[in-house]
């Protein structure tokens, strides 16, 4: 999922030669997010048909939602007209996405400091239904021996991801092991039975607050996709740049 921090303005496709503070290289994002390409395949054919028109923006937005139906997600509809950034913030990036060790104490003020609550919070984390991990973002939790995880899940797991730093950090593997290429609610089934990848991910069912959504998402599939898709529409929503704010870029990961 790409986060631009200052709003829904596309500028963490800037990329390093655009500008030294890219967000691309922020922790949270270097090594993990990606699918640039696919966005710039995009804006470049758009340009063919209307140059100066779609924004980044709203081209991010729409594959998003996209991609969630691809997978067999929700669909929603997707608000246009937003405009794209002319910086990014590198220093945002690393203060306010959230941390592959972050607890509800910072998840949920985190979210709420850009207006989505903590039904939001969980619903969003179940994006990830889909994806993959780095072995150095899970390494800790499955080495700890610590009793919210299950230890057939860790030793499993371990096979992919060896406890030396040394080696391995980058070795892969998937944030849903059940299905992990199927947008579904296996997600919140796993964090009940103890086999969240990430601890960010099992602090969602670790005797807090945010148990009974968790619970709740689990048992209704319909209701985790609902509920997904409102909070995808309330993060689109988060500070765009609108009317003469901004600019089109010509191309995402460029200034014009």
């Amino acid at each position: 999922m790409f986060l631009a921090l200052k709003g829904c303005d596309a500028s963490i496709l800037l990329d390093e030669l655009a500008t030294p503070t890219s967000e691309r290289s922020a922790g949270p994002n270097k090594g993990s997010v990606r699918g640039y390409e696919v966005v710039e395949a995009a804006k470049s054919a758009v340009e063919k048909v209307c140059p100066g028109v779609v924004s980044c923006a709203d081209i991010l937005a729409v594959a998003a939602r996209d991609g969630s139906v691809y997978v067999g997600g929700p669909s929603w509809t997707v608000k246009l007209g937003r405009r794209d950034s002319t910086n990014a913030s590198r220093s945002l990036a690393e203060s306010d996405l959230p941390s592959f060790t972050s607890g509800l104490d910072q998840l949920i003020p985190n979210f709420a400091r850009k207006g989505l609550n903590a039904r939001d919070m969980v619903a969003l984390s179940g994006s990830h239904t889909i994806g993959q991990a780095q072995c150095f973002t899970f390494r800790n939790r499955i080495y700890d021996n610590g009793s919210n995880i299950d230890t057939g899940f860790a030793s499993t797991l371990s096979r992919g991801c060896p406890a030396s730093t040394s080696s391995g950090n980058s070795n892969l593997a998937p944030l849903d092991w059940v299905t992990p290429n199927s947008f579904d609610n296996n997600y919140f089934k796993n964090l009940i039975q103890k086999k969240g990848l990430l601890s960010s991910d099992q602090v969602l069912f670790n005797g807090g607050s945010t148990d009974n959504i968790v619970l709740e998402f689990s048992k209704n599939p319909s209701t985790f996709k609902s509920d997904f898709a409102l909070a995808m529409i309330k993060m689109g929503d988060i500070k765009p740049l609108t009317g003469q704010d901004g600019v089109i870029r010509r191309i995402c990961s460029a200034l014009n």
